[in-house]
């Protein structure tokens, strides 16, 4: 016989895809939903947890359960860690930022190429659609280069490029590392995202013509909400262009 968790989360499923209980709409609270069932709230965690991994509840801490909107996709672009404006227009992105100053230690020193407790900058960027996170950017850099700088946050507008950069202009050179993986404890709980969900994480390493590494970055974003587009310009010989 199926768990008794599972029967519950069959009636909340199909309640949201008939339209009984509306997209970003607040469930009742745990204790209410238990007590509705005849189950315990651990049970009624567990037929939770089955509809957040299919991604039709999302839990806000502090304010509750709701029905998750339907996801819209974003495009991450490569080379300088923008997203694509269209894209990003569309789902009406904002940017929450903490700054905060730090050593350079562990797998830092090896990404930006400096001495243990060397100066940096750390910048922690959450972008959001309504109250739904999008992305976790972690951008590292060298606090002689980060005194002006700092993400915008400033829903997109048609046309516009929103950055996962922090310093300006472009670099010379910028290496990304692509990978498909699942989340750690802490970008699953920044992201709101079941610890079995993959992400896309993207490490970006930037340096200038003199190849000094001046800005790392640690993207993550939930594999359901992103694309990703890497356009390659090769070089023509001039050689080849005459005769």
């Amino acid at each position: 016989m199926a768990s008794r968790h599972h029967g519950i989360a069959d009636d909340l499923r199909h309640q949201i895809t008939t339209g009984r209980i509306r997209a970003g709409e607040r469930l009742p609270s745990e204790t209410d939903l238990a007590a509705q069932h005849k189950v315990s709230t651990s049970t009624l965690r567990n037929a939770l947890a089955v509809l957040e991994r299919e991604g039709l509840v999302e839990k806000v801490h502090g304010k509750g359960n709701f029905v998750r909107r339907p996801v819209r996709k974003i495009t991450y672009v490569g080379g300088w860690g923008t997203l694509d404006p269209w894209t990003a227009a569309d789902a009406a992105l904002h940017i929450t930022v903490r700054t905060t100053a730090i050593q350079a230690h562990g797998h830092l020193t090896t990404l930006l190429r400096v001495p243990n407790d060397s100066p940096l900058t750390e910048f922690i960027g959450i972008s959001y659609e309504g109250e739904t996170p999008h992305s976790l950017a972690r951008i590292y850099a060298p606090r002689d280069l980060t005194q002006t700088a700092a993400l915008g946050d400033e829903p997109s507008g048609a046309g516009e490029a929103k950055s996962f950069a922090v310093l300006s202009p472009p670099p010379a050179e910028v290496r990304e590392t692509v990978c498909a993986r699942l989340p750690t404890p802490d970008e699953a709980s920044s992201l709101r995202i079941s610890s079995t969900a993959a992400v896309l994480a993207i490490t970006r390493v930037a340096a200038d013509t003199a190849g000094r590494v001046v800005e790392a970055a640690l993207l993550t974003f939930p594999g359901d909400r992103v694309d990703a587009v890497f356009t390659t310009h090769h070089v023509i010989n001039e050689r080849q262009t005459q005769g």
